[in-house]
Order: C-alpha cells, then structure tokens, then sequence
C-alpha cells in the first residue's frame, strides 16, 4: 500500500475510533451537566455503570467448549464492516458499531472496511482481507472481532477458523446490549425470546464437544455407560431452547391483558395518547422529562430506554394527554428484537399522534428517519397515525444542518431538550395537532356533579357555559362517551 493510501486508511480508522455523531463522542459542558443532575434517573444511571465487563475471560475459540447462549464476553475488540457505494455512510455505520460495542462494554481498538459489491459467502470479507484481520487481531490482542451486519451461520464459522478469535455479529451485539438493559419481566422475556430466535439455527460448539451420543439415563447425567445412540448435545440444546421459546411465548402473552386494561382505561376516559418515536440516542427520554418534569432515566449512550414509559402531560389549554416514551430503533434492528418487543411496540400503534424525535446533530439524520419509518412499517395499526417531526439537540447542532433539516420537514419543530428551547413551541404544536373532540354537547349538569365540568374542561372544548338554578348549562365539543355519560346524569336529575 502507499503512503498516501496508508495515510487515507489511518485517518478513516480514527475517524471511527472517534465516535463521531455517536452517543459516546464528547458532550458540551451543558448536555453533561443535564445529564449529571440528581432526579432524572440517577440511581438507574448509577446502577448502569457498575455493570461492567469481567477482564481476563477469554474468547478465542479453542478455550470455548460451551454453546453459545451464554453471556458475551467482549474485551478488545476489532469492527469490521463492506461497502460498495460511498465510503462515507459506511463509516458513520461503523462508528455507530463502534458506539454500540462501548455500550456493551468493550474497549474498539480497531476498524476495517472493505470495499466490495458481494459479501464473500465463505468468510464475508474473502480469504486475502480475512488473513489481513487475522493479523489486526494479533497485533492489537483482540479477542472479539464485531462485523457491521448480519453474518450467516457459515460466515461466522469460516471468519473464526481464520482469525482465531470470537466473532460476533451486529444483531447478536444490540441483543446483548438489550440484555444488559431491559430491567421489567416483560422487557427480560422479550429479551431472552429474541436471543433464542436468534440463536436456534446458530449452535455451534468447539471440537467434538457437540456431536457426543449418549443413551439411557447418560444423556440426563444419570447412570454410567452407553446404552445405544441417542440425542447429541447439539440436539439436546436444540430441544431446551425450544422449549423456553414456547414457555416465554405463554409468559409474554399472559403479561398482556395487565397492559391493556390500562390502555383502555385511558381510551375509556378519552384520554388522547402521544408516543415518543425516534431513533436510539435521539433524545427522546430527555424530551419527555422536559415536556411532563418527569424522572425518566436519561444516559448518553444508546438503548439507554427499553421498557415504555407513559406519563401524564397538559396542553397550555389544561387539556390531558398521555405521553410514552419508546424503544429506541437503529439501523437494521434485528427481526427478531421487532418481533419479541411487538406487544411492547403495540403501544406506538395505538397512539393518536407520534413525536418523531430526531437528533440534528447528528452527521447523517435523514438515514436515522428513514431507519425509524422502516422498523414503523413492520408494526401492524402504524399507518395513517399523524406524525409531528421534532428535530432536537439544537444546542450541538450546526445552523446550516438545522436550516437544511427544517427545508426537508417543513412542519418540524426544532427544540433543545437541555436547554429548554423550543419547548413551549413543541407543547402548542402537539395540542394543535391532537385530536378534537366532535360531538357537541348542550347540558345543564348538576351542580353536585362538578367533576363532569372538570372531565369536560380537561378533554373537551368549551364553547358556552352559564349558571342556572338547576345547575350549570354547558355547551362544548366532547368526546361520545363523555356526552354519554353526562346526558345520563341530566336525565336522571330529572
């Protein structure tokens, strides 16, 4: 290789060392302060960092004899990652495995990209770049190389026979990081169905230990002595995690009925829902604490959120909403992940209008929005519900890359969840864009029954009210419920 081609390769490698437009790359004095403060999830913050990695444990292959749903160890680490078109989006999707690798605890000390149309079937970076990782590895004392996509059971297997070394995909890379987060029994089940699914048709173990036979009460750990051919190991652990699959299936769905009596409660009182929506790191946990001065656990880093969240928020009017924040999505979320956290994610589809935040100082947001549509459109209900776009992180932003977003999203919302800029912008933009109650209401309600006055204030619109002597003569734009159950009190105070 040149100097000049050496050169290019060093500055491309550090500029993805560098995190840069990740959720690790250096913060402002202010986003560190607002991050820091006691109240918005400090003690979740607190108890994230003392999880760290155990060092020493080793990954190379030949120390491993046990499949492969343990934990993850990750130590030093290599990314790795192809393109074909333009090398630029290519690295800002390096950087972001490398942002997500330091969320699960590793230390990057290296990246390689390879230009190439087709990843190779056998090794995905082909034999002459696989031996060239294979050095890297050895050079820097790697232990786990990390590839940006999603290898076949094969790729993986052939990768490792040349460089040695752990390799773990980028779907396997985000389960562990959700593994690491998710804290409610909801969120762990989905976690561990994910991991399965993922797992199944990837068992691997080390030399013969998967392909042992044993018979009668020797494949229990009973007994001494074969008595004929029976189930390998592999096919044993085939069987187990099926097994958890469906006991983890009936768990999740009986968690279910829980979560939607709440969700019908709310609908009960016609209480409008707003889901907070974006991709991971956007600010989306920050912007709910602004809009409701709610604890949420906020963290610069990415699935720093898994499990929804919903609080109680108010228009200017006084009018009620619910606000819930949501997990975070990325590029190329596992299937697996959109599928086990859909009851989870169902709670987007019922919304009546989505926040769409979007983090404006990132180098390329418009990928992170067509990200986020993408995982939207696999969820069943999505389509039609109105979507307010909010561009955050206005602090951290360049004007001309804000100026360009607000050109794309004409109707967008810029807003500074730090700061508090645009805040009050944001909260008449949402009552604008609520839905409105249709059917209009002329009542005289009691005045024993003033909480019927306080429901209509809060969900409805007022348009005339008087005092009589038989109580208070209303007329506003409600909800049919509301009208129902208030046309009842008027009739039986009759």
């Amino acid at each position: 290789m040149s100097n000049t081609g050496r050169k290019d390769a060093d500055a491309m490698i550090a500029r993805i060392l560098s995190r840069v437009g990740t959720a690790l790359q250096s913060t402002s004095p202010t986003d560190s302060a607002h991050v820091t403060e006691l109240g918005a999830g400090a003690l979740e913050r607190e108890e994230r960092a003392a999880l760290t990695r155990v060092s020493g444990l080793s990954t190379e292959s030949e120390d491993v004899s046990e499949v492969e749903y343990r934990q993850l160890r990750l130590e030093k680490v290599v990314v790795v990652g192809l393109y074909s078109a333009t090398i630029e989006e290519a690295e800002v999707s390096l950087r972001e495995l490398a942002a997500l690798a330091e969320t699960a605890g590793a230390e990057v000390v290296d990246g390689l990209l390879q230009r190439r149309v087709t990843p190779d079937p056998a090794t995905y970076l082909g034999s002459g770049k696989a031996q060239e990782l294979a050095r890297i590895v050895a050079e820097t004392k790697a232990d786990t190389v990390i590839v940006d996509t999603e290898l076949a059971p094969s790729q993986r297997r052939g990768l490792e026979d040349v460089i040695k070394v752990k390799v773990v995909d980028r779907t396997a890379l985000i389960l562990d990081i959700f593994a690491q987060h998710a804290k409610s029994r909801e969120g762990k089940a989905q976690v561990e169905l994910a991991q399965l699914e993922y797992l199944l048709p990837r068992l691997r173990g080390w030399g013969e230990s998967m392909s042992r036979q044993a018979g009668g009460r020797v494949a229990s750990g009973e007994g001494i002595g074969s008595r004929g051919p029976g189930e390998t190991k592999i096919e044993l652990d085939r069987r187990r995690i099926r097994t958890r699959m469906a006991k983890l299936r009936r768990d999740i769905a009986a968690m279910a009925p829980a979560r939607l009596t709440k969700r019908r409660s709310r609908q009960r009182n016609a209480i409008p829902s707003v889901a907070i929506v974006g991709y991971t790191n956007a600010g989306k946990s920050s912007l709910m604490n602004a809009l409701t001065e709610a604890s949420v656990m906020v963290q610069d880093a990415l699935f720093a959120t898994l499990d929804p969240t919903v609080r109680s928020a108010q228009t200017p009017e006084g009018k009620v909403y619910t606000l819930t924040d949501t997990v975070g999505f990325v590029r190329n979320l596992p299937t697996q992940l959109v599928e086990s956290f859909r009851s989870t994610l169902e709670e987007v589809a019922f919304a009546d209008l989505l926040l769409h935040v979007v983090d404006g100082a990132h180098p390329d947001p418009v990928s992170q929005v067509e990200a986020v549509h993408q995982v939207l459109s696999q969820l069943e209900g999505t389509e039609g519900i109105p979507e307010l776009v909010v561009i955050n992180k206005a602090d951290l932003a360049q004007p001309a890359n804000l100026v360009a977003l607000r050109t794309r999203y004409s109707t967008s919302i810029t807003v500074s969840a730090v700061t508090g800029q645009g805040i009050e912008d944001l909260r008449a933009a949402i009552a604008q864009s609520l839905p409105r109650p249709h059917v209009l209401l002329d009542a005289v309600v009691p005045y024993s029954r003033g909480d019927l006055i306080h429901r209509v204030y809060q969900e409805g619109d007022v348009l005339n009210i008087g005092h009589l002597e038989g109580g208070t003569h209303i007329r506003a734009m409600v909800s049919p419920e509301l009208s129902a159950t208030i046309q009842s009190v008027e009739v039986n105070s009759e």
